[in-house]
């Protein structure tokens, strides 16, 4: 399984970026599974952003990103997008697609490399 992001850049306060997470070895179609963005400012911890789930797609998102990220997905592309709007400076930090695969003791984890989101007048 791989996990790869993209989309990541600088933008101005109030801007939009759209992140990809587009993964391999496995199909979003046929897998149980739970995709999260994290994110990890400078030092700080990482925190978890959002998340979706397989099947039925629910979503969730931490409080500071409610109604500004949108985390979506494309089973055709096996690719999921976390669509973020009106950035804040403080939305600056290392993005990290992570897709939790499988359930229970036959579950494992796979992370991306990250990329770095700069919000910054």
């Amino acid at each position: 399984v791989q996990v790869v992001e993209s989309g990541g850049g600088s933008v101005q306060p109030g801007g939009s970026l759209r992140l990809s997470c587009a993964a391999s070895g496995f199909t979003f179609s046929r897998s149980t599974y739970i995709l999260s963005w994290y994110r990890q400012a400078p030092g700080k911890e990482r925190e978890l952003v959002c998340a979706i789930t397989s099947g039925r797609g629910s979503t969730t998102y931490v409080d500071s990103v409610k109604g500004r990220f949108t985390i979506s997905r494309d089973n055709a592309k096996n690719t999921a997008y976390l669509q973020m709007n009106s950035l804040k400076p403080e939305d600056t930090a290392v993005y990290y697609c992570n897709v939790h695969l499988g359930l229970l003791s036959h579950s494992s984890d796979y992370w991306g490399q990250g990329t770095q989101v700069t919000v910054s007048s």
